[in-house]
């Protein structure tokens, strides 16, 4: 069987010319660091020059959610330095 509409490979060259990937473009901060256009600096928080994004609470946030998941785990026995510790004191004896 024939395919009846055959497509070429210049005009699959052409429709596929777009599907190039392209390096994302960065732009540096009033900080000095480098971020991504349109989107509120990672290391500061500003865009705009405004403050968007409070870095000191997000980080201070996600101190007690990784204190707080650590803490759960140890509770539940999951935690992989209750793990080490035992081992380490069944080495030992």
């Amino acid at each position: 069987m024939v395919v009846r509409m055959r497509v070429n490979r210049s005009k699959t060259g052409k429709r596929r010319s777009h599907h190039g990937l392209q390096k994302a473009r960065v732009s540096t901060c009033a900080c000095g660091a480098l971020r991504q256009s349109h989107r509120a600096c990672p290391n500061c928080g500003k865009y705009n020059g405004r403050v968007a994004v409070d870095i000191v609470a997000r980080a201070q946030r996600e101190q007690r959610r990784t204190k707080k998941k650590q803490k759960e785990l140890r509770e539940s026995g999951q935690s992989s330095e209750t793990k080490e510790t035992k081992e380490t004191t069944a080495a030992k004896a």
